[in-house]
């Protein structure tokens, strides 16, 4: 499987720079149509329940003088990517921006170089993951699930189990990508904090509720994702997503269950049958937990996610209206206040019962 995704990213790239010297030797100036990755051209999707990009397209051309630049960029970046597959080698984005030091398209930041790597993504519709480049590795997975490499070339064949690591282990491409040999666990936690992962390793929480966990350690990162739907659609485990009682954590959940904006251009990363369990902004009251006030900035991040599609179904719209009328916000480990392990002895059974009955 994975000679063939490299076998099929290698012939999208070589036809990419096979076609802009088609077009040198026509005679004509290079370029190359993009589609548009403004907010304005990104739409929900009903059938597949997600984000993903309209049908406008932007065109890079050699004949435009500002926009010389950033498709030499690109096309640097189509060709660094076309080497790292073809040798088998990996770069993070941050290496991408000093190794183009060495070459006249030199980015100015980091950002720039970004934003050149999802163009080549949304130019080929393959994953930045497929070319070898990645963000850094902050995810983690824990728990009775034993898994065999398939990459790199040097661990093939290698298993382990993830339970292992009493601190987890990081969620990075061959993780990710690895096959699914035995599985104990009949349920997956996700959850937004670090503090409270180590707390649900330390509570034996994949032994006492028979659970994966993972720790997204805040938004959830591509390959997590990707992880997190593999275990719902191969393996059937339902996904219960933890978080912070606030807008941004609410949307953590939902960027795993609908996805992002930012990812719009990328199908096969959501998992539209994981539930957000909490923090709701009603369990602030139902636990009495210590809560602060919401900022300016939180009120205005409700306000755009009440108009959000995502967000249209009832249950979201009333935990968004409950966040207006307290005016307050939780976090996952204001739990603390009952016992350190009141998270996992009072929470996690009172919501399971609470989400089966819904």
């Amino acid at each position: 499987m994975q000679k063939k995704m490299e076998k099929e990213v290698l012939l999208k790239l070589t036809e990419l720079g096979r076609e802009i010297y088609r077009q040198i030797d026509r005679g004509e100036y290079p370029k190359v149509r993009i589609p548009n990755r403004s907010t304005s051209n990104i739409v929900f999707d009903e059938k597949i329940n997600q984000l993903i990009l309209g049908p406008d397209v932007i065109e890079k051309s050699s004949s435009n003088i500002k926009q010389i630049r950033s498709l030499a960029q690109l096309l640097w970046v189509a060709s660094f990517a076309k080497k790292l597959v073809e040798e088998k080698k990996s770069s993070t984005l941050r290496d991408l921006f000093y190794h183009s030091l060495n070459y006249e398209i030199r980015f100015k930041k980091q950002i720039e170089s970004n934003e050149a790597v999802t163009d080549l993504e949304a130019l080929l519709m393959e994953p930045r993951e497929a070319f070898n480049i990645f963000p850094k590795e902050r995810a983690s997975i824990f728990g009775r699930l034993t898994i065999e490499f398939t990459t790199p070339e040097s661990h093939k064949g290698i298993r382990t189990d993830l339970s292992s690591n009493p601190d987890g282990m990081m969620i990075g491409l061959s993780v990710a990508h690895a096959e699914f040999i035995s599985c104990k666990a009949d349920k997956v936690f996700v959850i937004e904090k670090n503090a409270v992962f180590r707390r649900f390793i330390e509570e034996r929480v994949h032994d006492r509720f028979n659970a994966i966990l993972i720790d997204t350690a805040g938004q959830a990162p591509r390959l997590a994702r990707l992880l997190i739907r593999r275990l719902s659609i191969e393996l059937g485990l339902p996904v219960y997503v933890l978080t912070d009682a606030d807008p941004w954590g609410m949307h953590i959940a939902m960027v795993i269950i609908k996805g992002s904006a930012n990812a719009a251009h990328l199908k096969d990363l959501t998992t539209p049958n994981a539930k957000w369990i909490g923090l709701w902004a009603t369990d602030i009251r139902r636990f009495n937990l210590p809560s602060f006030p919401l900022t300016k900035l939180d009120e205005k991040r409700i306000e755009v996610l009440e108009e959000d599609p995502r967000y249209k179904e009832f249950e979201w719209q009333a935990e968004l209206q409950e966040f207006k009328k307290m005016k307050r916000r939780a976090e996952l480990e204001s739990f603390s206040t009952h016992g350190l392990s009141a998270i996992v002895d009072k929470y996690l059974p009172k919501k399971l019962k609470m989400i089966s009955e819904m």
